[in-house]
């Protein structure tokens, strides 16, 4: 039975945050749903994403900048959350769908007022702290991994893992055979920073590889992400070193890129890690040491301790130090082999269905799967769907 339902997703004005909401927008969609996104202006821009879906920017503050700017911020959340309320007695949501960051707040503060069911997802190995704020009172918590630090035990019964969800193209690596450099056919390298590019790589990379032994150096070729200050520094380096290189600001058709390299070197953000586990990439990953919450650290630690990532903290990341994990891991053929295997192991391609299928519970009625409809303060929430603890990885 498909029964039409309005969903509203909110989140914040960050690729991190947007860019699941955009895929369970577009899966749900699918499905004959509709879909609003709630957002900030940063969020709006952001190009590529939410192109079909009706979009309501509202003020959020960020708690930040001590008791004035707190106090700023309540005003904004608190602008926020009326203007969410006044949406949701328009539109009459059967959930509010939460992805992190400080725009989310108004919309699901408005969705618990009103006794509309919510949910969160959380992208990242430590709980953001939004959905700290939050995970006493949604309905549901859907995670990537299956250890979420700052995550209490007691809500482990609204818990459900559902993955990263990534892109079709990156899927699409996962489902071809790795490509087997053999030994001696060129070793392709790619190295990227994030959307801003990193300049500790473009420092620490070159440099690194020149280390490697003649054998394996002459082998490499490097497709690589550069900050425009260092693009031309970096071109330099790899030429006196003798290493093929093609350097760029930004990487148009990433997913090709990832399809043919044979090796990673990158941040740990978590689509990062979502792209790299899903694709089967091995990788070599620096987590930005920046982060909120160290959570790049802790995102990559299941990929790691799987066999398929070696990771190495910042103040670490030396040209050595990456030399000998470029030779630990490619070194041999059966080595890379080996942890390209042990990397897509951690992979989910199902999280864009597996969380539709837990937002999409939401608003069943007892008929339909025979849970009791819970009652609220302010009148009748859909019933909760049935959490499975899973891994996606269909």
């Amino acid at each position: 039975m498909s029964i039409t339902r309005q969903f509203i997703l909110a989140a914040g004005g960050t690729g991190g945050h947007m860019v699941p909401a955009h895929a369970l927008a577009g899966e749900l969609m699918r499905r004959g749903h509709r879909v609003a996104l709630v957002t900030d202006e940063r969020g709006r821009r952001i190009p590529g994403l939410f192109g079909d879906v009706e979009v309501h920017v509202m003020p959020a503050g960020r708690m930040a900048g001590g008791p004035l700017g707190w106090f700023k911020a309540w005003e904004s959340i608190r602008a926020g959350r009326t203007m969410a309320r006044r949406l949701y007695r328009d539109c009459q949501p059967t959930a509010v769908v939460g992805f992190g960051g400080y725009p989310a707040l108004p919309a699901l503060l408005a969705a618990l007022d009103r006794g509309i069911a919510t949910a969160v997802h959380e992208q990242n190995a430590v709980l953001g702290r939004v959905n700290r704020l939050l995970a006493r009172r949604v309905d549901a918590i859907a995670t990537a991994y299956p250890d979420v630090e700052r995550l209490k035990p007691r809500f482990a019964g609204k818990v459900a893992l559902v993955g990263n969800p990534v892109r079709e193209e990156v899927k699409a690596i996962g489902r071809q055979r790795f490509p087997d450099p053999g030994l001696d056919g060129p070793l392709r390298l790619l190295v990227t920073g994030g959307s801003q590019g990193a300049t500790i790589l473009s420092t620490v990379v070159p440099e690194g590889l020149g280390l490697l032994p003649p054998e394996l150096r002459d082998r490499i070729e490097v497709v690589q992400q550069c900050r425009p200050d260092d693009i031309e520094r970096v071109r330099a380096t790899y030429t006196s070193l003798g290493i093929k290189a093609e350097l760029a600001t930004y990487l148009e058709d990433l997913p090709a890129v990832l399809a043919a390299s044979h090796l990673v070197v990158a941040r740990a953000g978590a689509s990062t890690i979502a792209e790299l586990t899903v694709a089967g990439r091995p990788a070599i990953l620096v987590p930005l040491p920046s982060a909120m919450d160290d959570h790049q650290t802790v995102n990559a630690r299941e990929m790691t301790q799987a066999g398929g990532a070696r990771t190495i903290v910042q103040r670490a990341f030396t040209p050595k130090a990456l030399a000998d994990a470029v030779v630990e891991l490619a070194g041999e053929p059966e080595a890379l082999i080996a942890a390209a295997a042990h990397a897509r192991a951690c992979g989910r391609p199902g999280a864009t269905e597996a969380l539709a299928d837990l937002v999409e519970g939401f608003g069943r009625t007892p008929v339909m799967d025979g849970l009791p409809v819970r009652k609220k303060k302010r009148g009748r929430r859909p019933a909760a769907p049935r959490l499975v603890a899973g891994s996606a990885r269909a």
